[in-house]
Order: structure tokens, then sequence, then C-alpha cells
């Protein structure tokens, strides 16, 4: 049986299924999926948990031997067994065939696995698992639908934030669901219940980076690349993620390239730089010293090179993202 991620939760109150499949692209909801059905196996009385790891050298007869033993402490048992790489192999997959169709009793079995190409959902394994037991496909939401994502988390721990708030912690932890579950239970931790703002989210995703955040994006806008380059050493050696990385020299980039597409249409710039919400004045003192240098084809081409380190980040294109940033940020003070 093959269900969705949100059916799960109330069938785990139900007398428990002998076999449980979870994989997906997202760590963290497999994760929490598998945790939900351990909390389910203990309170229904599965008092032991055998683990397992079909890594480098894994005897898969240990399955075999896990189902046939029975438990220390003479109740049922729960088998938990990790597929890491998603590819058991011949031996592997006529294992667990016979696994689904004996599984063995007073057992429950829990696999978890990663994301699945096309082939491995074909094969006769996997099948004859879905077949056997309940399978859930756990996968990050899509871009749009990570703000809702987001005020879900928050409502579990009693909270909301206006949507600005929620697009703006969305754009710092996308393709990271692991950052954006750690943001949020920051803001468990820093908030009471009841409403955030837009200001504490944003100083709550900052943080003890912002401090260096601004520099660098000053130090971008005053085309200083001795600075940059100190300052994305800094940041990387502290541990900053990525993504707020990205987010702060792609959100100037787009800034200047909205500033100058608008002066090539003839529109006036303090008009342009309130639009875009620039009030600071040294921001705006740097936008406007900066503009002159930085033909549109630069902030083009630049826009471009912010895509594909996304796409490093979330491990859809190859490349070291820190060498990526640098070479950014050189793009733009050179000019």
């Amino acid at each position: 049986m093959i269900l969705r991620p949100e059916q799960l939760p109330a069938l785990l109150d139900k007398p428990l299924a002998p076999l449980y499949l979870l994989h997906g692209n997202e760590p963290l909801l497999v994760l929490e999926a598998a945790d939900l059905i351990r909390a389910a196996a203990r309170r229904q009385g599965f008092e032991e948990r055998e683990t397992l790891v079909a890594g480098q050298g894994f005897r898969w007869d240990s399955l075999n031997a896990a189902a046939g033993n029975f438990s220390l402490f003479g109740g049922s048992k729960l088998i938990d067994l990790r597929i890491p790489n998603g590819k058991p192999g011949r031996e592997g997959g006529d294992a667990l065939q016979r696994h689904a169709r004996n599984p063995g009793s007073g057992i429950v079995t829990l696999i978890t696995l990663p994301e699945l190409d096309w082939a491995a959902r074909k094969a006769s394994w996997f099948t004859a698992l879905c077949d056997a037991g309940i399978a859930v496909e756990l996968n990050a939401p899509e871009r749009e639908r990570l703000p809702d994502w987001i005020a879900g988390r928050l409502a579990r721990q009693d909270q909301s934030a206006p949507a600005e708030a929620l697009a703006f912690v969305a754009e710092h932890v996308e393709g990271n669901l692991l950052a954006a579950h750690q943001e949020i239970l920051k803001l468990g931790l820093l908030h009471g219940e009841g409403r955030l703002t837009l200001e504490d989210v944003q100083d709550a995703v900052l943080n003890v980076a912002r401090y260096d955040i601004d520099k660098l994006r000053q130090a971008l806008l005053e085309g200083d690349p001795v600075r940059c380059t100190r300052l994305l050493e800094g940041l990387q050696g502290e541990g900053t993620a990525p993504p707020l990385v990205l987010w702060a020299l792609a959100n100037e980039v787009r800034t200047l390239a909205s500033l100058s597409s608008g002066i090539a249409s003839g529109q006036q710039l303090p008009a342009l730089l309130k639009a875009e919400r620039v009030f600071d004045e040294r921001r705006r003192q740097a936008i406007q010293r900066a503009l002159p240098r930085l033909k549109p084809a630069t902030l083009r081409a630049a826009l471009l090179h912010a895509a594909r380190i996304d796409r490093i980040i979330k491990g859809l294109a190859p490349g070291d993202v820190w060498d990526e940033f640098l070479q950014l940020a050189l793009r733009l003070v050179r000019h």
C-alpha cells in the first residue's frame, strides 16, 4: 500500500503493519517519519529494536536471522533496516523479497532508503515491499509550497508569522529542510507562543552571521576585492550556511539589476531606491557609486552565476561553493 506522508500519523494509532518502507529526497522528512513509526512501535509493545545498516560488507542473511530470533525480552521486535545507497544489489533484492513474503511473527520491519530512481522503483524487491506493507515517499516541498510548510512547522510550536517573514525564511533555506527545521526551533527558543514579526524572524535567522554578511554586501558595492575575499574566508571559517551567503549576494545583484534596468528606462534613481526599500544612507551612496561601473550584461551574468551556485548547494551541479562565491564577488568588484 502506498500512502501520502500526511496519512501516516493517523494510521499509526491503529495496530502496526508488518512492514514500512520510507524513501524520498529529503532526509529530514524520512527521519521524522521513521521516528513516528519507532515511537508507535514502543507504544504498542515492541520492546526490542534491532538496527541493520546495509553498507559495504553487509551480510543479507542478517535480515533473516533478525526476523527469526525471538526478542530477548519475550515481546515483539522492530527491525530497523537502513539502506543508505538505495541499492541492495541482487543478493539484497532476493533477501528483501523473501522477507516481504515472510516478515516473521511478532516482527515489524522499518526500511529506510534515499531517493530512488525509476529503475529502483520498478525492481521486483521494491514492488514486493510495497505490496507487503506500507510505503511512503517523503520529498521536500516545492519552492512555492515552502512558506506553507514553514507556517505548519511554526504552528506545531504555537507560533505564526506574516507572509513576508515566511518568504524570508524560505529564501534562506530553500533546498535544505534541515536548516529550515533548525531555524524554526531557534524561533521557538527565542520567542514565546504567538505571532512573530518580520523583524523577529530576520534577527533570528541572520543572528551572528549578520554583521559579516552586511560587511560583505558593502564591500561588494564598494568594489573592494581584498575585503570581499577576507570576509568570505571568515564566513566559511565560522561555518556560515551557504544558502545565507547566496541569499545576500544574489539579493544585492538582483537589486542592482533592477535599479540598472529602471535607470535605462528613464526612471529616477531616488524613486527606484525607495521602491527597492533601500533606506540606509551609506548603502544608497555605495549603490550610486557602483551602478556606473556595473553594466547590465555583467549583472545578468552574475545572476546566472548565482543560479549555478544554488544548484551546487543543492547537489545538482559539481563545484566548490565557496570558490564560486569568491568568483561571483570578483566578477562584480573588478568591473
